[in-house]
């Protein structure tokens, strides 16, 4: 190391330290050979087995992640000024890879992949919407924050107010208290609404980031949805698992000649009804609340709908290692049943946002469903999670969302 330090010191085996130099930020519990008695979520330096340095991290005492590291350098100060130009790097990244209109709804922050382990930030429109789910990003919370609003007004960015979700289960793992609510900016007066209004790939949306999914908006798929209205025109098409019916009225504002639009939650249903509504294609698009795993097979039948371009965006279906057989299965059910229900010639767009289906799994199963139902599969394209969401190349965790569009040959 550079400099004297001034951090507590933990060693790790040397398997830890062969994941570290390869890019991963992670330190298990069991990888721990030594380390002070400390309190929970301070920074700590980490060493391997010879005491070579190889970085810094935030220490969790509850987690099987011991250390999430931030830094592998050792002169580092992690000083408000460290932080806020980090900050920066993420917001100009943003500005680099997207458009500027799409710069006021996108995500800001994306956990490790931006060196901020266990932070996420969403912009939607005025307000940013945050989950933290480290005891590390906990701590420094307070700092970061602000700073990050000071950040984009002083970019000319309009910022009224930040929400946090922090309603999961996951930050029990951390000793984190679940809650949900308003952060309190210093300047900044606590908004009246916790919606939002925003504009992706041309479609109108109502975001509420109070009681909407995960951080209340779905913003991975956006330029997967515009590869979706460039093919819809002139087709029937079937959205299912459609949320608030982000793919279908993609489809609708392509040119789609008719959409139904399927999910199994009636509330969501409603507001995929009010953004065709909003959006102008109400006559195009059809908003049903079913199971999709009950409805594919009824489509099959003599007198049923047809369709020449299906969409399946579930949710992931596994969260675990453990879960992933079955996951695999439901997988392949809804695609063997979408495959086997369009024409040659159709179309079908199918994806998982699941980390641990890997894309060699996945796509393992598009081959056996494709096989049992007697179709060859012709490819567009194979996308992934829109780059406001950075891959980190030695992070696994960080590649999740696997797309394909197909033609059935």
């Amino acid at each position: 190391m550079k400099q004297q330090r001034s951090f507590p010191l933990f060693t790790v085996t040397e398997k830890a330290a062969r994941s570290v130099r390869e890019g991963h930020p992670w330190i298990y519990d069991t990888e721990v050979t030594q380390a002070p008695a400390v309190e929970n979520g301070v920074l700590a330096d980490v060493v391997g087995p010879k005491g070579q340095y190889l970085g810094t991290g935030f220490v969790s005492l509850q987690s099987k992640i011991r250390v999430r590291l931030v830094s592998r350098n050792a002169n580092d100060d992690f000083s408000p000024a460290f932080w806020r130009r980090r900050l920066d790097h993420a917001w100009q990244y943003r500005k680099t890879v997207l458009r500027p209109e799409e710069l006021t709804c996108c995500r800001i922050v994306f956990g490790e992949a931006d060196h901020f382990p266990g932070l996420t930030v969403d912009r939607f429109g005025p307000l940013l919407s945050v989950q933290v789910l480290s005891v590390g990003m906990e701590r420094l919370k307070g700092l970061l924050l602000p700073q990050l609003v000071e950040l984009l007004r002083e970019d000319g960015q309009e910022i009224t107010g930040v929400y946090e979700r922090n309603d999961v289960a996951i930050r029990t793992l951390e000793g984190l208290e679940t809650y949900k609510g308003w952060f309190p900016v210093p300047g900044l007066p606590t908004p009246a609404s916790p919606l939002a209004e925003i504009v992706e790939n041309g479609v109108k949306y109502t975001v509420d980031v109070e009681n909407g999914q995960k951080t209340g908006f779905f913003l991975d798929q956006k330029y997967n949805r515009a590869a979706v209205a460039r093919l819809a025109k002139g087709k029937t098409v079937l959205d299912c698992f459609t949320h608030t019916g982000s793919f279908a009225l993609n489809a609708a504002l392509g040119g789609a000649a008719h959409v139904t639009a399927v999910d199994v939650s009636e509330s969501a249903v409603e507001m995929a009804r009010h953004n065709a509504q909003v959006n102008g294609v109400e006559d195009v698009m059809e908003c049903v609340a079913a199971d999709v795993f009950d409805l594919l097979p009824t489509l099959a039948q003599p007198g049923a709908p047809k369709y020449d371009f299906i969409i399946l965006d579930p949710p992931a279906f596994t969260k675990s290692r453990k879960t992933l057989h079955a996951a695999l299965r439901g997988y392949k059910e809804i695609n063997y049943r979408a495959m086997k229900l369009l024409p040659r010639g159709g179309y079908l767009a199918t994806c998982s946002c699941s980390h641990f289906a890997t894309e060699e799994a996945f796509c393992r199963m598009l081959r056996d469903a494709a096989r049992d139902a007697g179709v060859q599969l012709r490819q567009i394209e194979a996308r992934q999670q829109a780059p406001d969401h950075p891959i980190l190349w030695g992070v696994p965790e960080t590649s999740y969302l696997k797309f394909y569009l197909f033609q059935i040959a």
